[in-house]
């Protein structure tokens, strides 16, 4: 996948929790450690804004884009 989340970073910067952050976002866990894990298919602006207001970041700072390497 070309777009790398990297909320762990940013939770870690913060020093919040996985608990936390879900408190503070209202998304439940598993779904929080979904997209924490890079397993996320997609991700609805509203849980980007929220979790944007929680960490006070920019999506930016979550998401990268990483051009793919073809092999072959």
């Amino acid at each position: 996948m070309a777009i790398i989340v990297n909320l762990d970073v940013m939770m870690a910067k913060r020093k919040m929790s996985v608990t936390e952050l879900a408190n503070k976002v209202d998304i439940t866990m598993a779904n929080l450690s979904i997209l924490k894990n890079n397993k996320a298919k997609a991700v609805r602006f509203t849980t980007l804004d929220a979790i944007c207001r929680a960490l006070d970041c920019q999506p930016g700072d979550i998401l990268e884009y990483v051009e793919e390497q073809n092999e072959g």
